[in-house]
């Protein structure tokens, strides 16, 4: 009985700590939806129940997010960026990792430390030099001002994350191709990047996020509404000095937040398997 009644509290404590989880996790998007449904008169009435509707459920603010606003093209515009920049930062993160991770020596450790130290060097002390390049580039008050501004932080975290993740590879299967007739570049191509999907996918993810939720670059190198990523474009245009759209604010986060929460969950395996495969070394 003793035993029952030790197993019972155990699973009643597991299953309250995991429902807690659940509702911290959750009440952001609750938040989020409940007030973008909301009226104005119930979102500013200070006698009303915050946590549910006191009124009806109204569209105005979604109708107002799609037709007064660009919230589409900013949209459009993050998502430009996001595949651009994840094309340049595995273009060069896989092959730098790769090396790196192959590399004998100490100085490969080093000189991976040093790349991922790039990537804690803030953008408040990056912006200065980073708009002379943009300036040079002809690239002002234009997405492709961060195309090519994004990747000097997303490449040093992408590179130092994949060298750990091929660190766990096997040399063995590497050299069993190259033994085969397989060129180096050959063994990379169709036996070390197969393999490195889950790492592959990780990296994805990651420089999508990072480009996603990136905002001082985007104010200081976009300034038209137009060529606005969502983040700048929401925090900027929905935010008139002391006049903050609420319904609108929140209605444009729960719209941008949902597609890459579902890409969360549904590469959750694989996103697991990339983090932990690049930290057993």
């Amino acid at each position: 009985m003793e035993a029952v009644v030790k197993k019972v509290a155990r699973e009643g404590g597991f299953y309250t700590a995991v429902t807690l989880l659940v509702v911290f996790a959750a009440f952001p998007f609750y938040w989020m939806l409940i007030t973008t449904f909301k009226t104005d008169g119930d979102l500013y009435n200070l006698k009303s129940i915050p946590y549910w509707f006191n009124a009806a459920p109204t569209l105005e603010h979604v109708e107002y997010l799609f037709q007064k606003t660009l919230f589409l093209q900013w949209l459009e515009n993050s998502a430009l960026i996001g595949v651009c920049v994840c094309l340049i930062t595995l273009v060069v993160s896989l092959p730098a990792g790769y090396s790196l991770a192959r590399m004998a020596g100490r100085n490969a450790e080093t000189l991976g430390i040093g790349i991922f130290l790039t990537y804690l060097v803030p953008p408040t002390l990056l912006f200065l030099p980073l708009s002379r390049v943009v300036s040079v580039l002809g690239l002002q008050d234009s997405i492709w001002a961060l195309i090519v501004v994004y990747p000097t932080f997303t490449i040093p975290f992408c590179t130092w994350l994949l060298m750990g993740f091929f660190k766990s590879l096997p040399r063995e299967i590497e050299e069993a191709a190259i033994v085969d007739g397989c060129s180096l570049f050959g063994t990379f191509i169709k036996i070390v990047l197969p393999l490195s999907l889950p790492g592959i996918l990780t990296v994805i993810i990651f420089a999508f996020t990072l480009t996603m939720q990136e905002f001082v670059y985007a104010l200081t190198f976009i300034s038209s509404s137009a060529q606005k990523p969502v983040t700048l474009g929401v925090a900027t245009d929905l935010i008139r000095g002391d006049i903050y759209y609420w319904g609108e604010l929140m209605g444009a986060a729960l719209i941008a937040s949902v597609p890459v929460a579902i890409a969360y969950n549904f590469f959750l395996d694989r996103f697991i398997a990339g983090i932990t495969g690049g930290a057993v070394k």
